[in-house]
């Protein structure tokens, strides 16, 4: 049997074309693309402006079941669709997210897609790239550290330092770091208060950069960010301190999209990088809308599973921007249908038809939100050499008794070639025009209700409880004009519940909000639900543990 060659190992073979030549297959000039390095290069804002009054093309969502150890390969399926809608002549381009540094040396790993459905340089995208992440980093610290000036030289605006809403951010994983006492160490430090950390891709800068249109935009709502709370509990805003601007000139060149290329040489958007789990989850409006003016395909991924990715992708992402899906990919495996139903994952090996059957309820559940948005679902299973035919024929009825199709798709081993069943399909549910998208909550809606409504209708638990402290904040902020804000929900990925060991299609479960916060720039509210954490902790063993370079200089222990 032939040696399988690891994902580093197939992306550092990869033939890549010049990114100037990639650029030239969606009609952007070498000069509206400014390079780093020969495979990579940002898309200036002048093409951008340029493009704007172009038709768009269609949209496509990939999502997926709720992830398990067992592996679903989401961007991977994004990645091989759109390699597949190239192979057969359509003019695609995919949309993904940057990859964070703190689950890259955490457990989760990279985020550039695997075997041969991979965008490269996959070394580069999963550490510092184009420094995007690294600009957010300083620019919402920069805002942390003019907090704390403004207070240490006489605090004007009267903020209230025990309500001081601004926390600090890192690209790292840093449990250390949740909760801790700043100012320490006397007069000349300033005034000793309680803060904490958040992890980068949880910042609402990352979320305003994500929901931007321009920069102009991007100023204005930098520019809404709620700060702090004065003793009167009046809010107090970004602009107050005279930080926005500043902010906006650290964030100039990382709001131009990123753009590389497949294994196949098909173009790539690659740009920002919220988590589904605690932020909205989908690569940036800029990136998307770009894409769809200058491609009749645009295949982007919301992250983790449909009850959290694609209900933000649709509530939030497609409500801000005005966008309309043509078609949903459900990506699903055999093995993490077996997990659902019950199968450990030593055990994954074995046929086991019955556990696939039983685990199929978690796929089912999201067949069926993603038709509550209107928009016409695909289910793709993502082949593993494991699989049985009788485990994959299980599934596929499974899902036409849900008057859905399954389709086996072998990307990763394939590329392009595996997928193009899919990709005919895909065509085919996009071009019959089925799709009426609209999001599952109107804007007039409280926000309490919107929190309800999406724990009924997407989770399907009995009710969202909340204690009378953050019922009455949202009501604050209800009067003070945020009650049309859409409500951006941070819970466990691993489940329908808040409990991330309750697998399958669970019911009548309570999902508890244990905290709400306003996130005026961005435009949503953030319902943190259960035991959720805006700062990652690392496991026991995290894949830093064997990430090294190799006396060739080579990076190695990278996936």
């Amino acid at each position: 049997m032939a040696e399988v060659k690891s994902d580093i190992e197939i992306a550092r073979a990869a033939n890549k074309k010049p990114i100037q030549e990639i650029g030239a297959k969606l009609g952007i000039a070498s000069e509206h693309l400014l390079p780093y390095g020969h495979d990579k290069a940002k898309v200036s804002a002048e093409f951008i402006r340029s493009v704007q009054g172009k038709k768009d093309g269609r949209l496509i969502l990939v999502t997926a079941i709720n992830p398990t150890p067992a592996g679903e390969g989401k961007t991977t399926t994004t990645v091989g669709l759109g390699d597949g809608l190239n192979r057969i002549g359509k003019k695609a381009a995919i949309c993904i997210r940057e990859a964070s540094l703190g689950p890259c040396f955490g457990v989760k790993g990279g985020a550039a897609g695997g075997g041969y459905a991979q965008v490269v340089p996959m070394e580069d995208m999963n550490l510092h790239f184009t420094g995007d992440f690294h600009a957010i980093t300083a620019a919402h610290n920069l805002l942390s550290a003019m907090i704390d000036n403004h207070i240490y030289w006489g605090n004007e605006q009267n903020i209230d330092i025990r309500r001081v809403a601004w926390r600090r951010v890192m690209d790292m994983n840093d449990r250390a770091l949740r909760e801790i006492v700043c100012s320490l160490g006397g007069v000349a430090n300033g005034f000793p208060r309680e803060a904490g950390f958040d992890i980068t891709v949880a910042s609402e800068v990352m979320a305003i950069l994500c929901l931007a249109t321009d920069l102009k935009d991007l100023e204005r709502r930098l520019g809404d960010i709620i700060i702090a709370y004065r003793r009167d509990r009046t809010p107090v805003y970004c602009r107050d301190i005279k930080a926005d601007g500043a902010m906006t000139v650290l964030l100039k060149d990382a709001m131009q999209p990123n753009l590389v290329q497949t294994l196949e040489n098909n173009p790539a958007f690659v740009h920002g990088g919220p988590f589904a789990n605690i932020a909205h989850g989908c690569n940036s409006v800029v990136a998307t809308t770009t894409a769809l003016k200058i491609a009749d395909y645009v295949v982007t991924e919301a992250g983790f599973g449909a009850d959290l990715g694609a209900e933000k992708f649709f509530d939030i992402k497609c409500r801000k921007a005005g966008l309309k899906p043509a078609a949903a990919v459900i990506v699903a495996t055999v093995r993490a249908m077996k997990m659902n139903g019950g199968v450990k994952k030593e055990d994954l090996g074995a046929e086991n038809v019955e556990a696939v059957k039983k685990g199929c309820a978690n796929l089912g559940r999201h067949i069926e939100n993603v038709k509550q948005f209107g928009v016409p679902a695909v289910v793709a299973i993502n082949h593993f050499v494991s699989d049985s035919e009788a485990e994959i024929a299980a599934m596929k009825d499974y899902v036409a008794s849900m008057g859905a199709e399954a389709i086996l798709c072998m990307h990763w081993a394939k590329g392009s070639e595996g997928i193009e069943e899919l990709a005919r399909k895909v065509v085919e549910l996009a071009e019959s025009g089925a799709s009426q998208f609209s999001p599952l909550y109107n804007d007039e809606m409280g926000l309490f209700d919107k929190i309800d409504t999406i724990v009924k209708r997407i989770y399907r638990g009995s009710e969202a409880i909340a204690d009378k402290n953050v019922r009455a904040q949202l009501k604050q902020w209800e009067d003070q004009g945020y009650g049309k804000l859409p409500v951006c929900m941070a819970k466990t990925q691993y489940s329908f519940s808040t409990d991330p060991n309750l697998r399958g299609a669970p019911t009548g479960h309570v999902v508890p909000v244990r905290e709400v916060r306003l996130s005026a720039g961005a435009g949503f509210v953030v319902a943190i639900c259960g035991e959720i954490m805006t700062m990652p902790g690392l496991p026991k063993v995290p894949s830093a543990d064997s990430i090294d370079v190799n006396a060739e200089g080579k990076i190695v222990g990278l996936f």
